[in-house]
């Protein structure tokens, strides 16, 4: 299994080829000055704050019923990047059945928040976009994108408190053609303070090498 430090070395170098894939794909950058990027990423770069730290959660899905689970959230070191993880269980907390990691990275060039998730044994394909609408916080990702049943969620962060927010996801299996509105909503509630992973690489001044004297 790997170390939480591993697995954010491993979603931040994905999440530099994601953004260069966005761009290839034919998704121009807006043309914005050094001056206008700084100005957004100010902005910006605190719109997923209120996630950081540990939550328990209920849970409604319309097709699994009532659930429940945590969820912890972390800043990394460098830049407007979060990796969390979300874990659904069961009643008597014995069994997961379900687990995500996901690192979500403002861009400010575009102007959006960049997700990417992976799940087990099925690598780093559920990929997203994310903006701050008002007091709320919108995302549209894919899931299950391996499976034979992978679907589109709009979702929904809202009534965002310092420590509660609600979570509500329309869902599409059919690539965004018909939508199944509140397909799961999600209460979450604090049980942790936002904390951060601190540097994975810190400058260790006892271990440069020093440059021969003249």
């Amino acid at each position: 299994m790997k170390t939480l430090s591993n697995l954010a070395f491993s979603f931040l170098l994905v999440a530099s080829v994601f953004a260069a894939a966005q761009t290839t794909s034919g998704q121009a950058p807006a043309k914005r000055t050094s001056e206008q990027i700084k100005a957004l990423y100010d902005a910006h770069q605190a719109d997923f704050d209120y996630l950081l730290g540990d939550w328990q959660f209920t849970s409604m899905s319309k097709q699994w019923g009532k659930g429940q689970g945590f969820w912890s959230a972390i800043r990394i070191a460098e830049g407007a990047q979060i990796l969390d993880e979300y874990r659904a269980i069961s009643a008597d907390g014995s069994e997961t059945y379900y687990a995500s990691s996901t690192i979500r990275s403002y861009n400010a060039v575009l102007d959006q928040w960049e997700l990417i998730s992976a799940e087990h044994g099925t690598g780093l394909q559920n990929i997203g976009t994310a903006h701050r609408v008002g007091d709320e916080v919108h995302i549209e990702q894919k899931f299950g994108v391996m499976s034979d049943k992978p679907a589109i969620l709009r979702i929904r962060y809202y009534n965002i408190k310092p420590d509660s927010f609600s979570w509500t996801a329309d869902r599409s299996i059919d690539g965004g053609k018909r939508w199944e509105k509140d397909n799961l909503q999600i209460e979450a509630h604090r049980i942790g303070p936002s904390r951060s992973l601190g540097q994975l690489a810190p400058v260790r001044m006892d271990s440069l090498v020093k440059s021969p004297s003249p």
